[in-house]
């Protein structure tokens, strides 16, 4: 399905793909994704609807797919030596974005909850590319012997990850800023992992 995705935009060139991106996130923001309509797309960018639709199929694989290009840091770029400094790098490099952004994600998760084919389009397009590259990270981190492979918590660290930016604003109604998430990184996602940090005992 990515590829056949991948195939179709190739007719595009990497300037336009990048401008259309820039234009749906734009729309989003300002509309919503319920709102969002492929004919308001088109109109912003230029396109006709048939080509967009010949490119990304439906409105889902096409929010999905301009997230994924969006996204402020790409995991496959961090590897700074040590699993505390790629953690805290993945929170730097998002600070900006994620203070910009943090009402539209909760839109689109909200919308996510209330339309199967956009979670399914996330899960397809972004979500397991993003998984993949976090579990090469981690990898590097079991390779260096910062981690034991037999850690129970190994296996939740993304769960823990995830936590840190989704309960802030329920718990205390504050947005997760950088340093809120890098003393989350060394009070609970390093210990639980058996590594050194400054919050350890």
């Amino acid at each position: 399905m990515v590829q056949a995705l991948d195939k179709r935009r190739s007719r595009l060139s990497p300037e336009r793909e990048s401008e259309l991106y820039q234009a749906v996130m734009e729309l989003l923001t300002e509309v919503g994704y319920d709102a969002l309509t492929m004919d308001a797309i088109a109109a912003r960018t230029h396109s006709s609807k048939a080509t967009l639709y010949r490119q990304w199929k439906s409105k889902p694989a096409l929010v999905a797919t301009a997230l994924r290009h969006t996204k402020p840091v790409s995991l496959e770029d961090i590897d700074t030596g040590s699993l505390r400094g790629d953690l805290r790098e993945m929170v730097q490099c998002g600070d900006e974005a994620r203070e910009r952004d943090a009402a539209l994600m909760r839109g689109l998760a909200l919308a996510a909850h209330q339309n199967p084919d956009l979670l399914e389009a996330l899960r397809e397009l972004l979500i397991t590319h993003e998984l993949g590259a976090f579990d090469m990270l981690l990898k590097r981190a079991l390779d260096r012997g910062e981690v034991a492979p037999d850690r129970p918590a190994l296996k939740y660290t993304v769960h823990l990850l995830l936590g840190a930016f989704t309960t802030r604003s329920l718990v205390e109604a504050k947005e997760p800023d950088a340093d809120y998430l890098f003393d989350y990184i060394d009070a609970v996602i390093l210990p639980a992992l058996g590594v050194l940090s400054p919050a350890s005992p």
